[in-house]
């Protein structure tokens, strides 16, 4: 089970689980979070259709009805475009602008549920896409691998050891993850990165620039920037 968001990260960890289990073995899952746009929703599905696994939805906005995370539908405040690093060096330990309180603990212990009553019978190993950039000056402490470490055993715990999970580029950069995807053939140019949700992603917003970076790394372009 790939826990899904429709970006990079996640659809490189979904090309990996193709590759070691064959489509018929994998599964997505995706999250509504009350997030201001549908673009994350619409690109995993796409994903999921391309590699023709099943693909399956929760809606849990209403957990984060109080945030004032700026990805958030009725957030008081725009999204920040300046860099992770520059929002980090105002912070006295706290996240970036765009952490939603606890997402990934949520959305994991969800999928963990989910997939181990989809495959009642089966061990399991749920993959989510983190990895060292995101959890780098604790903009995402969600991300870092002492969390991921944390979780793993929550989960193993509380599922008779069935499930564990599997971040296989915690410990990685976005460019590693990127070189990774173009050597499997991911679909890139189905993906979303952006913050925002207009018809082509704005470029300037943190993910975008990372994501832009990445390519650039590997020596590539962004197919989500390229002319159409």
């Amino acid at each position: 089970m790939i826990l899904s968001s429709g970006g990079v990260d996640s659809t490189t960890c979904l090309a990996l689980a193709v590759k070691e289990y064959g489509a018929k073995n994998v599964a997505t899952i995706s999250v509504f979070y009350g997030q201001k746009h549908q673009r994350e929703l619409i690109a995993a599905r796409r994903v999921a259709d391309h590699y023709g696994v099943l693909h399956n939805e929760y809606d849990l906005a209403a957990v984060f009805r109080g945030s004032t995370c700026a990805l958030l539908s009725g957030a008081p405040h725009e999204i920040d475009h300046r860099s992770y690093a520059e929002q980090l060096a105002e912070q006295d330990g706290g996240g970036v602008s765009t952490y939603v309180p606890f997402r990934n603990g949520l959305m994991l212990s969800v999928a963990a549920s989910a997939a181990g009553s989809i495959f009642e019978d089966e061990d399991i190993r749920l993959y989510l896409g983190a990895h060292a950039d995101d959890a780098a000056g604790n903009a995402y402490a969600d991300c870092s691998e002492a969390f991921m470490a944390a979780m793993d055993s929550a989960i193993s715990v509380g599922t008779y050891g069935r499930i564990r999970l599997v971040a296989p580029f915690v410990g990685k950069n976005k460019a590693e993850v990127v070189k990774t995807g173009l050597s499997l053939g991911v679909p890139y140019e189905l993906t979303w990165s952006c913050y925002e949700g207009g018809e082509k992603p704005c470029g300037v917003c943190a993910t975008c620039r990372d994501r832009a970076a990445a390519f650039r790394a590997n020596g590539a372009e962004d197919p989500a920037l390229a002319e159409k």
